[in-house]
């Protein structure tokens, strides 16, 4: 709990500078996870001096996918880890009133029903935003069971909202805590 406050207290009074270097550690933290969750298979690589290595490839076939706009602050954390990898978008908005989650704009590899998704959006509250994401994803032709959710932060209800809806998916955090900062991506891109 005392991290937790910590955290919060971190979020609202820290320069923008700070804010920004401390995300991009927890955002590469949970997108190298979420890479080890990918499959690969065993290849051997030659060394520049000629040495052979028995080494690891990712299978083709993995993309991330972005929750405009928060989610977008994880899109350079995974192109460090993986150059080529391709990414999509979602636009959703929630309405203030309701909490309702809606759709306004959806962009994917044309293949990506054949792909493993890593969808990345930042902070988890009430899991609505990723439940509209993942219908999309569903309505796609992705199977829920190759979703991988990277989250920085959720709440409980948050994760058990989405895992009621979607029991195959996998959700990787690096905190679970009833209260979660909120305005990361006015903080992260400076619109605060």
């Amino acid at each position: 709990p005392q991290f937790k406050i910590e955290i919060i207290t971190f979020f609202r009074k820290s320069s923008r500078g700070d804010f920004v270097f401390s995300a991009d550690r927890l955002i590469r933290l949970v997108v190298e996870e979420g890479l080890n969750q990918l499959p690969y298979t065993e290849c051997t690589v030659t060394t520049p001096t000629g040495h052979k290595y028995e080494g690891v490839k990712f299978e083709k076939g993995n993309c991330g996918v972005s929750i405009m706009r928060s989610g977008e602050a994880m899109e350079q954390g995974l192109r460090d880890c993986c150059r080529s990898i391709r990414i999509g978008k979602i636009l959703i908005q929630s309405d203030e009133e309701t909490q309702r989650a809606k759709v306004y704009y959806a962009k994917f590899p044309p293949d990506i029903y054949r792909r493993k998704v890593l969808l990345m959006y930042p902070i988890l509250s009430t899991g609505n935003t990723v439940i509209e994401a993942v219908k999309v994803l569903v309505e796609h032709g992705v199977q829920p069971s190759v979703i991988i959710l990277l989250s920085l932060f959720s709440t409980p209800h948050g994760a058990k909202s989405i895992i009621q809806e979607f029991p195959e998916i996998t959700i990787l955090t690096t905190e679970v805590h009833p209260v979660a900062p909120t305005h990361f991506g006015q903080k992260y891109f400076g619109t605060d």
